[in-house]
């Protein structure tokens, strides 16, 4: 009998099916858990499974029953691999789940900011149009995406479908190499893909190499005045540096949808961010078509049986 305990389960919204093993199993769903109650309610449990609860050296020392983290989402920043890896303690993940889910949202951002779709949404509500004077209203200006430069940063799945969806609207998608290193065949130097881009747009993980990877030197060398658009890790760029460079006019707009921690506290500079009307900011959420969170589930549901019959499908240990 293995026990099971999803201990973050209300991140997943309701309606999505979570395919229970076929193996002799006992389940536990906590909607959510706070660091300090993960040992207790982990305790005993041979699987557990996390969005974005966290597992330190310490908390995975106090679970000795722990076999399998299940983590159902693709990042795994929050789980100290080393620490399971030294205990025995298989890690998996979630991969490919939101390739149309997470490109989509992208593009809905894009697009809403370069033809400023809010701004003009809030001015007819406001009665604007109706004191225009015309049949049309100039009160802010829209720009085409055709011919503009899409500068990504990470070319995996969701950096090369991005690509694909920039490129049906006539944009230029160019894959920006790592920074502080030479650009690989297929990609740009760092610094040419910040100076010369119209859009950027990160798909990297979050880890020592990539912490901050766009702060103040970044932001000056964006001649271009970008849209900066981050559906990756709140932790890539430095909120206070873009809240600067807004301030400078050294970027256009900002559409972000992660930031660290998530939720932001409301007096942070994100939240002040989210009042201006050249940025948007969604609550995480461009991962969560219920199209790919059902196939989230189900490849869940996928590791859970390949981990007890021994294999190992998307492990990271």
């Amino acid at each position: 009998m293995h026990r099971i305990v999803f201990l973050d389960s209300a991140t997943l919204a309701e309606g999505v099916v979570l395919p229970r093993p076929r193996f002799p199993h006992e389940w536990t769903n906590f909607a959510s858990t706070a660091p300090q109650d993960i040992v207790a309610r982990a305790q005993g449990a041979q699987i557990v499974v996390t969005n974005k609860v966290p597992f330190d050296a310490a908390t995975i020392a106090a679970l000795p029953d722990l076999r399998l983290i299940a983590i159902a989402a693709t990042g795994f920043d929050h789980i100290d691999l080393a620490a399971a890896r030294a205990a025995g303690i298989a890690v998996t993940n979630i991969r490919g789940y939101s390739v149309d889910s997470v490109p989509e949202h992208v593009l809905a951002l894009i697009l809403a900011l370069k033809r400023q779709i809010l701004p003009y949404v809030a001015d007819v509500r406001a009665g604007a149009w109706q004191t225009a004077g015309q049949f049309a209203l100039h009160t802010h200006s829209i720009k085409d995406l055709r011919g503009k430069r899409l500068g990504l940063f990470g070319s995996g799945s969701l950096g090369q479908r991005v690509a694909e969806l920039g490129k049906a609207f006539g944009m230029e998608p160019v894959f920006a190499g790592r920074k502080g290193a030479r650009a690989r065949p297929g990609t740009l130097e760092f610094e040419e893909v910040m100076a010369t881009s119209d859009v950027l747009s990160l798909h990297c993980p979050l880890n020592a190499e990539t912490e901050n990877m766009i702060a103040g030197p970044e932001f000056a060398l964006m001649r271009k005045k970008p849209l900066l658009i981050n559906t990756a890790r709140g932790g890539l760029v430095d909120e206070a540096a873009l809240e600067r460079a807004l301030d400078d006019g050294l970027v256009s707009g900002a559409g972000i949808d992660v930031t660290r921690p998530e939720p932001p506290p409301m007096d942070s500079a994100i939240m002040r961010l989210a009042q201006r009307p050249n940025v948007l900011v969604t609550p995480h959420i461009a991962w969560a078509s219920l199209e790919a969170q059902q196939t989230l589930a189900d490849q869940l549901g996928a590791v859970l049986a390949a981990f007890v019959k021994g294999e190992r499908m998307n492990r990271l240990d």
